[in-house]
């Protein structure tokens, strides 16, 4: 297998290429002056495996998309035999269901366009909803990253922290981090207005009064859902709050006003390079392409 270091996650293809033994293939990438993308491998992939490491965050999703597309092309133009898309963020995949009459179901479309590049099978990290997986026309599977950053935290001293989910649905989450961490685990209570976007958080029920408290989710967009969270935490006597995220999107000033809201640290994965991407997927991606995926 030879690994491909999509423009978006160069770091992190290199990281795992040096971890498995994989030969890295760069890329020779620019932007035209009209706005296209341009994309070539530098170097052979003939009667190769590949695996094309890129991950699709913002800003400029839709572009990375398309660089994606456009190396899984070139890769079997010069003759890879399987191509792996290794997408740690995968953009569009909350776009899964019908809301609303006249909408299209984005994630089905992506996933069609990515199969005509060229696209065998696909690997991600914890994507927001597993069934969406089962809409791609090839073999898909995300792998979750939540014990790596509870370990980072373990490593830091925190062992034994609280481990909080923002809602009922995430307590997978919690539970996940919690089995590293050790210590107790819970989630808030939250309604989302699907028109809007607004939510409304309860905390009734938990128990955190001078625990440290590590708010786990898996992604982190705007930042509101932590910030009601960290209030309801020190209204009701965490003497510590953290957050840790597996796609630290951060949009505009969500970081500010998380740590304005008295979250101490921001941990994120390089899923999304950033400076709130302290823990690297290299480990997990690795294990993964040595299994074959």
């Amino acid at each position: 297998m030879k690994i491909i270091s999509g423009p978006a996650s160069k770091e992190l293809a290199e990281s795992v290429s040096n971890i498995t033994g994989y030969q890295n293939v760069p890329i020779v990438s620019k932007i035209f002056p009209d706005g296209e993308s341009y994309v070539r491998l530098d170097g052979s992939v003939l009667g190769e495996e590949v695996a094309i490491i890129q991950t699709t965050c913002p800003p400029m999703q839709d572009g990375k998309l398309f660089q994606l597309a456009f190396m899984a092309d070139a890769a079997k133009r010069g003759g890879a035999n399987k191509v792996t898309a290794v997408v740690p963020y995968l953009a569009y995949a909350r776009q899964d269901k019908l809301f609303l009459s006249g909408e299209g179901i984005s994630v089905e479309t992506i996933a069609r366009m990515l199969r005509a590049s060229g696209i065998d099978n696909l690997l991600t990290v914890n994507i927001h909803s597993e069934p969406t997986l089962a809409q791609f026309p090839f073999s898909a599977k995300t792998v979750s990253a939540i014990s790596l950053l509870a370990k980072y935290f373990v490593e830091k001293g925190y062992k034994k922290a609280y481990a909080l989910a923002p809602d009922k649905g995430a307590m997978y989450i919690a539970q996940e981090a919690q089995q590293v961490l050790g210590g107790g685990a819970g989630h808030l209570s939250k309604v989302r207005d699907r028109y809007t976007g607004q939510t409304m958080q309860s905390g009734e029920g938990l128990d955190v009064k001078n625990q440290t408290v590590i708010i786990f989710d898996d992604i982190i967009s705007t930042g509101g859902t932590i910030v009601g969270a960290a209030k309801i935490l020190k209204e009701q006597g965490a003497k510590q709050v953290f957050t840790a995220c597996v796609h630290p999107l951060l949009i505009g000033d969500a970081a500010k006003r998380i740590l304005d809201a008295g979250v101490e640290e921001i941990i994120g994965t390089d899923s999304v390079p950033g400076p709130y991407s302290r823990v690297s997927l290299a480990s997990i991606i690795s294990n993964q392409l040595k299994g074959a995926v």
